[in-house]
């Protein structure tokens, strides 16, 4: 049987996959599971009994799941405290603020708005490791759920707009290392979590906000916007004259930003600038940055320069969460725009990192464009090989040879890299080189090595 958890929760196609009965089923069982940690219990409600913090991104199933959720939670005697459309970092720092034994967010973040998801956190808000959700995989029952009856069933209550938004902003701004003022920003909140949670921030913060895609209806999440549909926030700083653009995706983990031509500034071109900060603030612990190993040769190549060691992880959110927490470092992320800064945040937040970003510019009174050339992005082409057997190709004899063979035309000017999709028969090959038409070359070559084993 597949695991129903993934990389990041239980995703699925809301009310197919993810269905009403399920969440509500994941609820009593995440209540089995985490619902007598350690956490004081009713910090929240002032009960006795552990408390959920629970929220969700604007999307319309959203509401149903919510609700199936919460019943799951309390009829195993656990109180939930609804926080509303938050971004999943708000989510994280109230379950912690709270005391609360757990908390959940539902939300799909950049996947399409007929998509779905319920990820969990452990009391502090720290996302679950894998025998964890295991064991809430283990304790799913396919029947009726029952659980205590009378004064032992939990209570359900909704949290005041200004205790679940304005206590995240107040937190935000609090781990905003100086003022904005002077610099206007475009925002692209995806018509997702962040729409109010993002202007609100950056405008207390000082900057001057312009806002795009911030009027969430329940089925316009992700629609051609947000951090992986570019092209608005890039036309609007454009037309605007704006210092910045920063586009968030539905639950406001991530953010990108675009520089006053429109340039894209991705994940790895954002950790460099904030290592650097880091690193002249002091809080660069152990002058180290955690990265994935998809992150762009550029990066580590200009770390090397500044003196800041890079440590890899494999590709996932969690893998780089993992490495921070293990080795007490202050900084890490993805090329994707999902950065962790482990002072302030136990997830990637996007609006956060927004905010560390400007504070960047304004502190140095250096353009985005300026900060960002700390880092030569070398061309990147990715492959994805359909194969039989995914888990055999990397070492098949033919594809080392191959491989040996590129990576020794590259040199230290570029790098191979071969990885199995995750969810997917395939293999993706990621070559990076000097030049984008010597990467393709290199790409071709070896994903017809690939796709004959």
């Amino acid at each position: 049987m597949a695991r129903l958890f993934g990389t990041d929760g239980v995703r699925g196609l809301a009310n197919q996959t993810l269905t009403a009965d399920l969440a509500l089923r994941l609820g009593a069982a995440a209540a089995s599971v985490l619902g007598s940690g350690p956490a004081p219990s009713g910090a929240a409600t002032g009960s006795s009994r552990p408390v959920a913090v629970v929220g969700r991104d604007p999307r319309a199933s959203g509401e149903m799941l919510e609700s199936a959720l919460a019943a799951g939670l309390s009829s195993q005697g656990v109180d939930v405290l609804l926080v509303g459309e938050l971004p999943t970092p708000a989510v994280a720092h109230l379950t912690a603020q709270h005391g609360a034994a757990l908390g959940a967010v539902i939300s799909a973040s950049h996947n399409a708005m007929p998509d779905n998801g319920i990820k969990f956190f452990t009391a502090g808000g720290h996302k679950l490791g894998d025998h964890q959700e295991d064991r809430i995989e283990e304790s799913l029952g396919d029947g009726a759920v029952t659980g205590p009856t009378g004064a032992g069933i939990g209570r359900i209550t909704h949290a005041t707009r200004e205790e679940g938004l304005g206590g995240y902003v107040a937190h935000l701004l609090g781990a905003t290392p100086g003022r904005l003022d002077g610099l206007t920003v475009v925002v692209d909140c995806a018509n997702g979590a962040a729409s109010e949670a993002g202007p609100r921030a950056y405008r207390e913060a000082g900057a001057t906000v312009i806002e795009i895609h911030s009027d969430p209806d329940g089925y316009n999440i992700n629609d051609a916007c947000g951090s992986t549909h570019l092209d608005g926030v890039r036309a609007a700083v454009v037309e605007h004259g704006a210092d910045l653009g920063l586009a968030h995706d539905g639950d406001a983990d991530r953010c990108l930003a675009v520089d006053a031509s429109g340039a894209v500034v991705d994940g790895d071109q954002i950790m460099a600038i904030l290592a650097l900060a880091m690193r002249d603030a002091g809080e660069l612990a152990g002058d180290t940055l955690v990265a994935t190993v998809m992150s762009n040769l550029g990066l580590k190549l200009a770390m090397q320069a500044e003196g800041i060691e890079i440590t890899e992880t494999r590709v996932g959110d969690r893998y780089v969460l993992e490495r921070l927490r293990e080795g007490g470092f202050s900084l890490g992320g993805e090329q994707s725009g999902h950065l962790v800064l482990p002072a302030h945040a136990t997830t990637g937040d996007g609006v956060l990192t927004g905010l560390r970003i400007m504070a960047r510019m304004a502190a140095t009174r250096r353009s985005l464009t300026e900060l960002a050339e700390v880092m030569t992005v070398l061309p990147q082409v990715l492959v994805n090989v359909p194969v039989a057997d995914k888990t055999t190709v990397a070492d098949a004899v033919s594809v080392t040879d191959a491989v040996t063979r590129e990576e020794s035309l590259l040199g230290s000017r570029g790098r191979v890299l071969l990885r199995p999709s995750g969810t997917e028969q395939l293999v993706r090959v990621m070559v990076e080189a000097p030049d984008a038409d010597l990467a393709r070359e290199v790409a071709d070559r070896l994903a017809a090595v690939v796709a004959a084993v």
